[in-house]
């Protein structure tokens, strides 16, 4: 059994380096997840997860076969590894998620993608938000999942957190403008903003069977070059005291009317 009980150990310092910095990890090409339901999912679909932190007492939801480092450590070292203020007694490295759109999809998008329920972030910038939207999307099968430039970083800790899982579970594509306009016009789905706008359909009456929706940026919502390519814009009916909502609880709204047809 490895032990650890000095927070100067090298591997402590390789974890709060992952938890702290974009750029190292994709310098390492490593992600860091913390609590035992984390390392179940990724245990179950497949991660590879490379070293496993844990105190004493607490079990580990992992196969033996994947061949993952486990070491014990001391409740303080816990605390000086965990991006969380209350550690829940696991915390791993595993290899990051890799979301750049692959050349092949590029050339011929209508030979891996199909219309359907799409989803597209733009500028969603809180960790939170974005992987709150995640979990979201999976719980109502959306079909495919775009970031475009601007959003929280997928593999910071607070989005892997949000997510629950589903960095393990599904394809998420991070991908420019025009990219993502390609691919739309290679397989035809429509592209909608959740945005005011001059012709807004109420998003209970639209046909969003075959659409992708974009969410905008908490603060200033979808950007004009987004708009510019859309073929409308959807409004959430609310009370007329409040202007907006949340990010996250817009694209819940958004993603259940596209969904209730089908579930």
């Amino acid at each position: 059994m490895e032990i650890i009980t000095s927070r100067q150990n090298p591997i402590c310092t390789h974890f709060r380096k992952l938890a702290s910095s974009k750029a190292y990890r994709e310098e390492t090409g490593e992600m860091l997840c913390d609590s035992p339901k984390l390392l179940e999912e990724a245990s179950l679909w497949g991660g590879q997860i490379h070293t496993v932190l844990y105190t004493e007492g607490v079990e580990l939801p992992l196969r033996d076969d994947l061949g993952s480092r486990k070491i014990l450590v001391s409740g303080s070292v816990m605390e000086s590894v965990s991006p969380m203020k209350t550690p829940q007694g696991v915390v791993f490295s595993c290899a990051a998620s890799k979301h750049r759109l692959p050349e092949e999809v590029k050339r011929m998008p209508e030979n891996y993608l199909k219309p359907g329920r799409w989803l597209v972030l733009d500028r969603v910038q809180d960790p939170g938000n974005v992987g709150t939207i995640l979990r979201t999307a999976d719980a109502f099968d959306c079909g495919q999942i775009f970031l475009l430039p601007g959003c929280a970083d997928l593999n910071n800790p607070k989005t892997i957190r949000a997510a629950m899982g589903v960095h393990f579970r599904r394809v998420i594509y991070q991908c420019t403008l025009e990219e993502l306009a390609a691919l739309l016009g290679g397989v035809r789905v429509p592209m909608y903003a959740a945005a005011l706008g001059e012709n807004n359909m109420d998003v209970r009456e639209a046909d969003l069977s075959n659409a992708a929706v974009v969410i905008g940026s908490e603060g200033q919502g979808v950007s004009p070059q987004v708009l510019e390519r859309c073929s409308g814009t959807l409004k959430i009916p609310m009370s007329r005291r409040c202007e907006s909502l949340n990010a996250a609880a817009a694209a819940a709204v958004i993603l259940w009317e596209m969904a209730r047809a089908v579930i």
